[in-house]
């Protein structure tokens, strides 16, 4: 039985990634983003077995993640299931600000996954909506690309490996990061492998 493939990738660097804010207003990739996307595009398109355009691409809604598709060439369909996290009222706000002004709440949020102080969504809430999507997306043979906020992947690995919740706050998912998961079928793994030389 041919496995199923699927590569999930962090969107690039917007203006919100890089200021530490909650969420964004949407925010698209900004400049360095984009070039850094686009540099990339180029060299994942020498090395066997990573993107390749025919895979299916999924979306998040973010327009980062659907401008990081189109630069690696991909054509995008969004996946709502795939959306980052609700923050609530924290939405666009900075970790500093929110460090300031409700630290007790920030603490919280921080030390137990199951809490939404800022009246969005909770971390175990966002790995059960992505587990879902997640458990759904195995098929013999299937090549998915799906591309998405850097914390959304970072649920995804724990839910796929099935890890504690906590521990999605040891994984540190950079932009442009590339993850590759295969299952025949049952559980999902974590495949590693080396880049194609020259």
């Amino acid at each position: 039985m041919t496995p199923t493939s699927l590569r999930l990738v962090a969107h690039g660097h917007t203006t919100a990634l890089r200021r530490v804010r909650f969420g964004g207003t949407n925010d698209g990739l900004d400049e360095g983003g984009l070039r850094a996307a686009l540099a990339q595009a180029r060299t994942e398109s020498g090395r066997r077995g990573h993107l390749r355009v025919d895979d299916a691409c999924l979306s998040s809604p973010a327009a980062a993640a659907r401008q990081t598709a189109e630069a690696f060439g991909l054509r995008p369909t969004i996946e709502a299931a795939l959306a980052d996290c609700d923050y609530g009222d924290w939405t666009g706000r900075s970790f500093e600000e929110i460090a300031a002004e409700q630290p007790q709440a920030l603490h919280e949020w921080l030390s137990a996954p199951d809490s939404a102080p800022h009246g969005g969504e909770s971390v175990a809430t966002l790995r059960d909506r992505v587990g879902r999507w997640l458990d759904g997306q195995r098929a013999p043979g299937r090549r998915i690309i799906a591309v998405a906020h850097p914390l959304v992947i970072r649920v995804a690995v724990v839910h796929a490996l099935d890890l504690p919740i906590a521990t999605y706050r040891q994984l540190d998912v950079e932009p442009l990061a590339i993850i590759r998961l295969t299952s025949q079928g049952g559980r999902w793994q974590l495949r590693l492998t080396p880049p194609r030389a020259g």
